[in-house]
């Protein structure tokens, strides 16, 4: 993906996310789903970073690496207990 902003992790509890879903397509959500119930198992156990993408509500894409510690429900958890919202992000790139 082109003209995506890398971030520290430290600067996402500032981000104001998208409000609504992101991925339009079900099957892309489910797939989306499962790569972050994988990262957070590399997480949790190999301590292994991963590329989460996510948009912004002004419709900047930015981008964080990252160990992802949970996926609670709606919201992602990352190392520092910083959170994103599963509907605002694009991708997980492992």
């Amino acid at each position: 993906m082109q003209g995506i902003t890398t971030v520290p992790k430290e600067i996402i509890g500032q981000a104001h996310f998208y409000k609504e879903e992101v991925l339009k397509n079900e099957d892309s959500r489910k797939i989306r789903q499962y790569f972050l119930l994988r990262a957070q198992t590399l997480g949790n156990l190999y301590h292994q970073k991963v590329n989460i993408v996510y948009l912004l509500r002004d419709g900047e894409i930015q981008q964080v690496e990252t160990t992802v510690w949970a996926v609670e429900g709606d919201y992602i958890v990352l190392k520092g207990g910083v959170t994103i919202p599963v509907h605002a992000i694009l991708e997980v790139e492992f």
